[in-house]
């Protein structure tokens, strides 16, 4: 009974702390697009007037310092308009002020965070008996947090931000560097890690190069990079390859074959690469395990 009831509070903690988190993220996301458009502006880059003037007391405020505001009537938030998914639910999604809908991309954020560190810690696929490995699933949440900002903006806009893609690169070499620390086979498991790398970064590097970036953008590069510092083995770095591609291919073939999607379409790959990342993860050592010893 004691030991349930431990468990039944650390699963409240951390979807309590996804949902605190995924808050974050997904003002987040606004304060970056702020940022890019200003960066546009400054560049003579001709940008959507509309969401320019929609984000303009946002641009070029540091993340850090400003408060969050509807961007319909500049109504800024109270604490109470801030309680993650609960104030968009009391409010039926809409401004408190203006009435405006505020959209759904903020709660779900929250919910795809909660439900991220919840399945993280209970398919987390190393034991949790140790420095190294609690810190590994640390990072990983910590990462995840940079997921949901990356998958929300890739999705949105179609790019992944240069800052939120270098911080998952710092988690995943500082995880990979926890792995190797705590390996009896450094030199197999650093190997296995620069596996990693080539087959999720380093693939899309050669198809950049041979397509001059028309197949594949530098930013989903930088991603792979961070994933494969996270995942750490070449072989769930190959499962999250495979699982990208399966479900982009899902997704894609359907909508080409109602024609609701042109050969030329744009496809955000960000968000399919952090899906298998997360699947391999979590499920890698299950379906490997399943892989060699059901054949």
């Amino acid at each position: 009974m004691i030991v349930f009831m431990d468990i039944m509070v650390i699963y409240l903690i951390l979807v309590l702390l996804g949902l605190c988190l995924g808050s974050f993220a997904g003002a987040s996301v606004w304060r970056l697009r702020a940022r890019q458009l200003a960066q546009e502006n400054a560049d003579g880059v001709t940008s959507n007037k509309e969401e320019n003037k929609k984000l303009h007391k946002l641009i070029g405020v540091k993340i850090s310092k400003d408060h969050s505001q509807c961007l319909s009537c500049s109504y800024q938030l109270k604490w109470y308009d801030l309680i993650p998914l609960v104030s968009w639910l009391s409010l039926g999604g809409k401004c408190r002020k203006c009435r405006k809908p505020i959209g759904c991309m903020e709660p779900l954020i929250e919910i795809g965070v909660a439900c991220f560190f919840l399945l993280s810690y209970i398919y987390w696929p190393y034991s949790l008996d140790n420095f190294f490995e609690i810190s590994r699933l640390c990072l990983w949440l910590a990462a995840g947090v940079g997921f949901a900002i990356l998958f929300a903006y890739d999705k949105k806009w179609f790019i992944l931000p240069n800052s939120v893609n270098f911080t998952v690169i710092g988690l995943g070499a500082t995880s990979s560097l926890l792995m190797i620390l705590s390996s009896q086979d450094k030199i197999g498991t650093l190997f296995s890690i620069i596996g990693s790398v080539l087959i999720l970064s380093g693939i899309y590097f050669v198809l950049y190069l041979i397509s001059h970036g028309k197949w594949i953008g530098f930013g989903d590069i930088k991603l792979g990079l961070g994933l494969a510092l996270l995942l750490a083995d070449w072989r769930l770095a190959f499962i999250a390859l495979f699982s990208a591609n399966f479900i982009g291919c899902l997704i894609v073939l359907p909508a080409l074959i109602t024609r609701k999607m042109k050969r030329d379409s744009h496809i955000p790959f960000g968000p399919l690469l952090i899906v298998g990342a997360v699947l391999a993860c979590l499920l890698g050592s299950y379906l490997l395990y399943f892989y060699f010893f059901s054949f």
